[in-house]
């Protein structure tokens, strides 16, 4: 039992919905209701397997999309287009208990001390990738205690590096997934839709960015930001097995002027519409924040724009 999804709208054939940027039609539907009567005994979990392996449903690294799937097929149910199987067990979500990191403020195994000095005088500096390291929950209760975001968990491909200089740390850098839907960028890179969809996994989002409040070293900030980006790519793709091309971010305007990404080179694609992803009422409800992007390589629009 094989079928073919169609991630774009196509003429003369009827949407029912979209999914995650996907277009759903009728024989979509018609064909997962199939599915299920053909498997009358599996959960919901073992449907969605199947129903990613008959559309070759795969993330970037070959692994079945089953959470995209069994989001989908739920809303379908809650829609009343299919009939799921009832729930046979309900496994605990780490997600849904997930406990903030600890601020680090008060222990004493990271130096405070006041670093005052030239750059040059500051010395060699070393970036360490820090995720699923021991190193990792010194780097999130450090951004919950001194970023005035505070940590959030990333979504989606994620790294995490602490910048170091004579094994202290100075500065971190979170990096996850890019936003799937952002407007001022997908206009600079010339993105219709449906080329955003196959080429999203290319771009990486700086989350946060962060030199620890006791290091006082002019242009230092810039500094790692250039050297960030020039590795990231590489970085990328020890881990996740895919380069990225482009770097985008946020700057909330009204605490910073973005200073240190604009002397990086990074240019201003934009700004937000104050909405937020899960926006339903289409009026701002946030700061509005300038979106800043970087080319990470020089034929970046052919890269990210080619099929």
């Amino acid at each position: 039992m094989r079928s073919t999804f169609a991630s774009a709208i196509v003429p003369g054939v009827e949407t029912l919905l979209r999914y995650r940027g996907r277009a759903v039609t009728r024989a979509d539907v018609r064909f997962i209701r199939g599915l299920v009567v053909a498997h009358p005994g599996e959960s919901r979990r073992r449907l969605s397997q199947k129903l990613c392996e008959a559309w070759d449903w795969r993330q970037a690294n070959g692994a079945l999309r089953e959470m995209v799937a069994r989001g989908l097929m739920l809303e379908l149910s809650r829609a009343g287009h299919i009939e799921l199987p009832a729930v046979k067990m309900r496994p605990p979500n780490p997600l849904a208990v997930r406990v903030r990191p600890t601020a680090l403020t008060a222990l004493t195994a990271v130096d405070r001390t006041p670093i005052l000095s030239s750059l040059r005088e500051l010395g060699l500096l070393e970036f360490r990738q820090v995720r699923r390291t021991a190193d990792e929950r010194c780097f999130n209760g450090l951004l919950e205690s001194h970023h005035y975001l505070g940590y959030t968990q990333p979504v989606g491909e994620q790294l995490k590096f602490t910048v170091y200089a004579d094994s202290r740390p100075v500065a971190l850098f979170a990096w996850s997934s890019a936003a799937r839907h952002l407007g001022p960028r997908d206009r600079y890179l010339g993105w219709p839709p449906e080329v955003r969809r196959q080429k999203i996994r290319f771009l990486a989002y700086n989350t946060r960015y962060l030199i620890l409040p006791w290091v006082q070293v002019p242009h230092l900030a810039s500094h790692l930001l250039s050297r960030m980006t020039r590795m990231l790519s590489v970085e990328w793709e020890k881990v996740y097995g895919h380069p990225v091309y482009f770097a985008e971010t946020f700057v909330d305007t009204t605490r910073h002027r973005g200073t240190c990404y604009r002397a990086a080179n990074w240019v201003k694609l934009g700004r937000t519409q104050g909405r937020g992803k899960d926006d339903l009422t289409h009026r701002p409800n946030r700061t509005l924040k300038d979106i800043l992007g970087l080319p990470l390589v020089a034929d970046f629009r052919e890269r990210l724009t080619s099929a």
